[in-house]
């Protein structure tokens, strides 16, 4: 073996060591935090992101990406919104361990949890889940995001969730195993993800994507005035499937407590021939979240780069 091979093994036996123990260290992690209460691991995220943040190369993304998106805002009132940025990222955090426990709606309202009642958006999901339909529902990085499939399951609706497994092994694994207790069928991000996502459509499942971040495949959209690309997929399947498109995500309220927010039917965009536009419908979908974000802009995740 020439020396560039053993060094080339040596890298890649390092690197299965770290990865080894990095899942080690984070599957301990996430064992440690679910003995603790979620409230006090929230506060904990919050505390702790709010001071370290402001250090990370990531702050500085969040700023120019707010500048941008909110030129009339003062300096102060842009760095108050990053600071809950950060805050709402550290609870996103240290609520995640207990993902499987957060919902606690009650529908009996006998009890006050930390879900807090959405009369229009229950009625729309019971309209959803007895309807025989399959449909498309898209997300966005909003307050704990997670919340959004889990607030759908436990209201009896069957839904499809496409997800990004993260690198390491034991982490993946550990998270899936959370996911999967309250979030449904999950479907991997890759290759062949569309053909799943399509079969779970026409088995009349209801098919869940985070549809918020740059995509450098996507298709041309405007986002608070700026050129931006989305990633299509979600239009791609409405058009081969010709379903419903919704859109659902969590807001953040003082005091530990949710609140599900599902829209009405979205009317996509058409072409002369009466079918789905892709790109114009990835522009209706981004308009919905842009008004999202401009309801609750802290609770966005401004620290990736929108804009590129």
């Amino acid at each position: 073996m020439t020396l560039s091979g053993m060094t080339k093994g040596l890298a890649r036996q390092g690197k299965r060591a770290w990865d080894a123990f990095s899942g080690f260290i984070t599957v301990g992690m996430l064992k440690l935090l679910r003995m603790i209460d979620a409230n006090s691991t929230a506060d904990f995220g919050a505390f702790v992101m709010r001071h370290v943040g402001p250090f990370l190369p990531e702050h500085k993304i969040g700023r120019d990406n707010l500048t941008k998106a909110f030129p009339e805002k003062s300096a102060d009132e842009i760095d108050k919104i990053l600071i809950g940025v950060w805050d709402n990222l550290g609870r996103v955090g240290g609520e995640f361990a207990h993902l499987d426990t957060l919902w606690d709606y009650d529908q009996t309202r006998q009890k006050r949890g930390r879900i807090l009642d959405s009369d229009e958006s229950l009625a729309r999901l019971e309209v959803m889940r007895n309807d025989g339909k399959a449909a498309l529902i898209f997300s966005a990085h909003l307050s704990n995001w997670e919340l959004a499939a889990i607030g759908a399951q436990a209201f009896g609706l069957s839904t499809s969730v496409l997800y990004r497994r993260p690198n390491l092994g034991a982490v993946a694994d550990a998270l899936i195993a959370l996911r999967a207790k309250k979030m449904g069928t999950l479907i991997r991000a890759g290759m062949d993800a569309p053909i799943k996502l399509m079969r779970e459509l026409e088995a009349g499942q209801h098919v869940a994507l985070l549809v918020d971040q740059y995509n450098v495949q996507g298709v041309d959209v405007t986002f608070f005035g700026r050129k931006t690309r989305a990633n299509p997929l979600i239009a791609r399947l409405a058009r081969n499937h010709e379903c419903p498109l919704y859109g659902i995500r969590v807001i953040r309220y003082p005091g530990y407590h949710y609140r599900l927010d599902l829209t009405d039917e979205i009317a996509p965009r058409r072409d002369a021939e009466g079918k789905i536009d892709i790109e114009g419908t990835m522009q209706v979908i981004t308009d919905v979240i842009e008004q999202w974000v401009r309801e609750y802009p802290e609770q966005w995740l401004w620290l990736h780069r929108r804009w590129r």
